[in-house]
Formats: C-alpha cells, structure tokens, sequence
C-alpha cells in the first residue's frame, strides 16, 4: 500500500546572528519567572519534571532495596513501605509521566513545527507551568503532614479511613489537572490558528498530531479526576455517603470514575511518546514514514477508543459479565491502532540509512521494550487470564514497560534529539550510547522477574513475602540499580555538554520540518519572517546538506 506522505520546503528563514535567545540569561531569575517565551517554559518544565523523575526513581530503588529480603530490609513497618511505593507512583505518574513531554518538549518543539512565534495563549501557558509547580509543592507538603499510603490510585474505602494526608495530596492532584487541562487547551488553539500559510493537516509532522490528539484527552478527561478527588475531599471532610459503604456510598463507583479518567491518562502519557518515535525513525533513517496517514489518524482513533475500555480495570469487582465482555473486545480493539503505529515505524526503519545514534538507539530500544508491554496488555485483557493475574507482579511489569519502559525511553530519545537545537551545545556520543544501554539493561533486569514472579502468583503491594519468590526480587533489585546508574549517567552527559560547551550543528540530524530550519538555538521570536510551506514532510530530498553541516555560531 503507498500513502502521499507529507514535506516541507520553507522560503523564509530566520539566520539571525546577533539575535536575542531564549537561553539568555542576563535579566536574571525574574526575567525567567514572568516570561512568556515557550521555550523558556518548556525548559522550566524539564527541570521541574526532571527532578521529580529523580525523587520517584529514588524512592523506587528504595522499595525495591526493602524487597531484597523476604521480611524487608529497610523500613521498620509496613505502613511506611506503603508510604514510599505511594510516593513513587504519584511522583512518576502525575509529576512526571503525564506531564514531562507535552510540557517540556512539547511546548519547546510545537510552536517551532508550525512555523509560529509562539503558542496561541502565552500567559495561559505560564500559569500552566505555576499549577504544576503548586501541584508539586502541595504533594512535598502531603509528605512532610505525615505521608500517604493509599497508592496512587486513591482506592476508597481505604483512602477514607486512613489518618494520612489524602486530602493535600488530593488537592495536589486536583490542581495538577488544571495545570495539564490549560496545557491541552493551548496546544488545540494553537494546532489550529497559528499554522505557518501552507502547513495543511497533513503536512503536519506526526509529533504535531500526537500532541493533538494527547490535547483533547486532557481537556475532556482530565475534569472527570478533578471532580473525583474533590468527592474523596468531600467525603473525608462531611461523610456525605458518596464512596463510603457505611454510609450508603459504593465503592466500586470510585473506580468507575477514577479508571474513566485514568485509562485516556495513559495515552495522555503514551500518545506524546509515540510522537516522539514517529519523528525519531524517519529523521534517523532518512526515510519518509511509512503510513503517515495511518499513523495520524490511528492517534485520534486512540483517543476516542480509550474512554472507552476504563471498565477492564476492574474484571475483579464484580461488575456484569456482558460489560467485562464489552470492556475485554474494546481491549483487543484499541490495539489495532496502536499495532498500525508499531508496524509503521518498523516499515520506515526498514532498508533505511539508520544513524546508529543516541537518539535512534534509545528509538530501538523503545521498539522493543513497547513490543512487549502491547503484548503483556492483550494477555491482561484475556478474562480468564486477567482474574488470575489481577493484582500480582504481572500487571506491575506490564505497567512498568508501558509506563516507565516505553514513554521514559521516548522521552529520554527526543531529549537527545532535540538538545542540540535546544541549547546548541553536543553532548558526549560514547557517553549517551552507554548510558542507554545501562538503562535498555537494568529496565529489563528489573521487569522480566516481575513477570516471572507474578505469574507464579507473588502479589504486588506487599512489603514482606515467602522465600521462594526471593531470587526473583534479588534480580530485580539488581537490575534497579543497573537501570539508576544508567539514568545518572544520561543526566551527567547531558549536565557536562553545558559546561563542556561543544558546538552542535545548524541541523545536527538532518531534519526537514520547520524545528530544524531555524537557527541554533532559536532567537526568541522562533523565525526573522514567517516561513511559507509549499512541499510535503519527511522529503529528504529537500535537506540542505551545507546547512547541516553549518556549526552554530
């Protein structure tokens, strides 16, 4: 099959040396804090995203310590086993997951793809990035109040009854919603007023799109987690009998509202990445993407199928057995489209001329490390397989590779593409390849015992086990370790090119969308002159190979 796959040829183009970047510092911090300039923005949320990553990870690698032994290692009891694993999963999955792309690279790259100034909403953008940084401060109070233990999830009843700090952790939750409903909404206003003239939907580069359809997830799924955790406020604070059984309340209704939220929130997490990829194998392959219409639209029919599967969440609770065979196809449904998006980008990596680089290694690796999380989900989603595997280290694993393995992965790949054109500074090559081959190893130390493991029937959740399951968590834990050195070394590669200050190139990769013609690193207004777009994207025949190899100034 052959689809008209779009490319960009761009008439104006901004060259300004002398130009003011965005990287400029001498106004100092307020200069910083009040700006409205989204690559600014966007790196304050790398940062800011950046550090939670590393208090997630710690307290993981924390957890997986106390696993070493069958009886725990570190924590004198359970309730603060509880606290830490709780800890690790709020900060990964609402700190750092959910808004790491879209606000770091996403608000850095999508303004410059359309051939705009700017995003369509600057000061909304700003108070995006201040709601996170309050959702962030009210989760480090909830800590220093006396913790939570409830997992990230929040299940009631429990998250009713225990004397934690659920209510500022759930505030904290509530405001990180606005911060990535706002995101969401710029990014769609944006995607359709501030196209460069010529830039149809479908010279669109497939980020572009990603970002897209991530944003009307976030705008209509989002208020429904809002309104959730407020209830479990509410019901802690009044005993108005919403949640609470004691009180004629239903359980089982929180996690209908929790999990119709949090199902889209994992293609509001996932969707981004695949961009990332999508964008990754054809500039690293020098390739036109195969499928690029597929590719598009499988992105909105993800986002559309994904309210609609919440309810395999919950093959344990008792719900109707005709909804759980509902929930169980539409499982097997949304994979085609996303196996549309796998089965594309292998076809455009395909008789390319691969750069075996940082960025396309990290590419591969989330290839395969996607591979298995897709499949390990089509096993869960099975309902005879699922009752048995609900609530082990199987689903732990699964989540892991989808989660952690496959969008971390995507992220830490577009970081390296990107950072020449975001800083004009090249990081340590040698360095970045092993530092991506620790984490491709320890991630998969750490993860396929878990499989192991929890298909024998070793449950997750719990801070003491029997001594058999030891050898599985001992691997584990070694591979964590594995997997932590790898990311120090990625963060100190990338720490050390700011000070080593080695020169990247105009366009370090040979991109042809409109990120890459413009200078290094972008001035501040992005472009001298609107550029136009009369061609498609992803045609290398475009590519201006002086300009490639053009040091920055």
């Amino acid at each position: 099959m052959t689809t008209n796959v779009p490319v960009i040829d761009v008439h104006a183009e901004a060259h300004g040396s002398g130009s003011t970047h965005y990287l400029n510092c001498s106004k100092g911090f307020w200069s910083w804090a009040g700006t409205l300039d989204h690559k600014r923005i966007g790196l304050m949320y790398l940062i800011g995203t950046g550090v939670a990553f590393l208090a997630g990870g710690l307290f993981a690698l924390l957890v997986r310590l106390h696993l070493w032994q069958p009886d725990g290692l570190l924590f004198k009891d359970n309730v603060q086993y509880n606290q830490i694993f709780t800890l690790h999963g709020a900060f990964m999955v609402f700190l750092f997951v959910i808004p790491a792309i879209p606000g770091s690279l996403g608000n850095m790259v999508l303004p410059l793809m359309l051939g705009a100034k700017d995003v369509a909403l600057p000061r909304l953008n700003l108070l995006s990035f201040y709601l996170w940084v309050t959702g962030a401060v009210l989760a480090a109070l909830a800590i220093i109040l006396g913790g939570f233990d409830t997992g990230w999830t929040f299940y009631a009843p429990y998250s009713l009854y225990t004397d934690q700090a659920v209510v500022t952790i759930g505030l904290a939750v509530f405001v990180l919603g606005f911060s990535s409903i706002f995101t969401g909404l710029n990014f769609i206003v944006t995607v359709h007023k501030l196209r460069a003239p010529g830039l149809t939907w479908f010279r669109m580069p497939l980020f572009v799109w990603a970002l897209y359809a991530t944003s009307i997830l976030q705008v209509l799924a989002t208020p429904v987690l809002g309104i959730t955790v407020l209830l479990v406020a509410f019901e802690r604070l009044y005993h108005i009998g919403i949640f609470d059984p004691r009180l004629g309340g239903d359980p089982v209704l929180f996690e209908h509202f929790f999990w119709f939220y949090s199902h889209p929130a994992v293609y509001i997490m996932v969707l981004p990445a695949f961009g990332i990829i999508s964008e990754l194998v054809s500039v690293h392959s020098r390739k036109p993407l195969f499928g690029y219409k597929l590719i598009a639209f499988s992105s909105l029919a993800i986002a559309i199928i994904s309210f609609l599967v919440w309810g395999h969440h919950m093959f344990t609770s008792g719900q109707s057995t005709y909804a759980m065979f509902a929930f169980s196809f539409l499982t097997f449904f949304v994979a085609i489209p996303t196996a549309i998006k796998e089965f594309s980008w292998v076809a455009t990596v395909w008789k390319g001329s691969i750069a075996l680089n940082a960025p396309m290694l990290y590419t591969l690796a989330f290839l395969i490390i996607f591979a298995i999380g897709g499949l390990t989900g089509v096993i869960l989603g099975s309902l005879n397989v699922d009752i048995h595997l609900h609530d082990t280290y199987f689903v732990v694993a699964h989540f892991h590779y989808v989660m952690m393995g496959s969008i971390a992965l995507a992220f830490f790949a577009g970081l390296h593409h990107w950072w020449p054109k975001m800083f004009g500074v090249m990081y340590d090559e040698t360095m970045a390849k092993i530092a991506c081959g620790l984490i491709f190893v320890g991630f998969n130390a750490t993860f396929i015992p878990q499989f192991i493991m929890g298909s024998r029937g070793m449950p997750r959740r719990y801070a003491t086990y029997v001594p058999e399951y030891q050898p599985y968590h001992m691997a584990s834990t070694i591979g964590a370790m594995i997997l932590g050195v790898g990311v120090a070394v990625m963060v100190f590669c990338f720490v050390a090119s700011l000070f080593q200050r080695k020169k990247a190139m105009q366009n370090q990769w040979g991109g042809v969308t409109l990120d890459w013609l413009t200078p290094t690193p972008p001035p501040l207004e992005n472009f001298a002159e609107a550029p136009t777009v009369t061609n498609e994207v992803y045609d290398y025949s475009t590519l201006d190979y002086k300009a490639m190899q053009t040091p920055v100034r």
